[in-house]
């Protein structure tokens, strides 16, 4: 989440299963990782569950393919901040084997380190997941899964650590990983995505802020469907704390803030 405001956006509810969407990311599913297939569907949902207030997590939490989605005060996709999450992750929780439905709120929220193993948004809200805690040692580790439909962002970094994205597929979004930019306690941040399936639409994977020694470091990430090359891998920003939108910073690799190679990088 960001300080700045943005126009409420309402969402589709979403009543079928994925299959019904036409989704053009191919994956396969196993616990925890993806990987690239000729002829697959995101998961179907094992039942769904409605909920009113945010859940709280502590250590392993399997759901078993079960599809979460919002109601009463939760019973929002729109993009209006400090909204509530679906789920509030404890530090060191692990969350398994879960579709977070529409509506999804403000997604998961971790509190310290975690990890978000097959979790899937099928469309998300405010965020997908916001990942919390002033410590440098924190580690949050999404492992497996997928995202689509984020008007703005998918995953909100605003504690400190180390963020550790892989085997993920992410469709029709805005920022794919988002160091905040002008959260009242800014911290440093390094990202490292590998092994990302990113379809088009979208604008950008990665925004890190340079002036407080952020990074971000790319590997194995495959785009889809963007032939004009849109998508920005990286996009540097100068960060403040005072609730300004930040300026940016440029969009190079760098070899110190944006970390990748040419190679790193597969247009299909």
């Amino acid at each position: 989440m960001t300080a700045a405001a943005r126009p409420r956006v309402r969402r589709r509810a979403l009543t079928g299963g994925l299959a019904a969407l036409g989704l053009s990311v191919a994956m396969i599913m196993t616990e925890g990782a993806l990987s690239p297939a000729s002829a697959a569907t995101w998961p179907t949902a094992n039942g769904s569950q409605a909920v009113t207030s945010t859940i709280s997590v502590s250590g392993t939490k399997d759901y078993g393919m079960k599809r979460l989605y919002g109601s009463g005060a939760l019973g929002t996709g729109g993009q209006d901040e400090n909204q509530k999450p679906i789920l509030e992750l404890a530090a060191g929780a692990v969350l398994k084997n879960v579709i977070i439905g529409a509506p999804a709120a403000d997604g998961v929220h971790c509190l310290g380190s975690c990890t978000l193993q097959n979790v899937w948004w099928e469309d998300v809200g405010e965020d997908a997941a916001t990942f919390l805690g002033s410590s440098s040692s924190n580690v949050y580790t999404v492992s497996g899964g997928g995202a689509k439909e984020a008007s703005d962002k998918v995953f909100q970094f605003n504690g400190a650590g180390t963020l550790n994205v892989s085997n993920f597929a992410v469709q029709n979004f805005g920022t794919f990983v988002r160091s905040c930019g002008n959260c009242k306690t800014q911290y440093k941040r390094t990202i490292n995505l590998n092994t990302i399936e990113a379809t088009y639409k979208g604008s950008r994977l990665v925004g890190i802020n340079t002036n407080y020694g952020d990074s971000a470091s790319l590997k194995k990430i495959t785009i889809v469907g963007d032939s004009s090359k849109k998508i920005i891998p990286c996009q540097k920003y100068i960060g403040n704390n005072t609730g300004k939108e930040p300026s940016t910073n440029g969009t190079d690799a760098d070899g110190t803030y944006c970390k990748y190679a040419s190679s790193d990088i597969t247009y299909k």
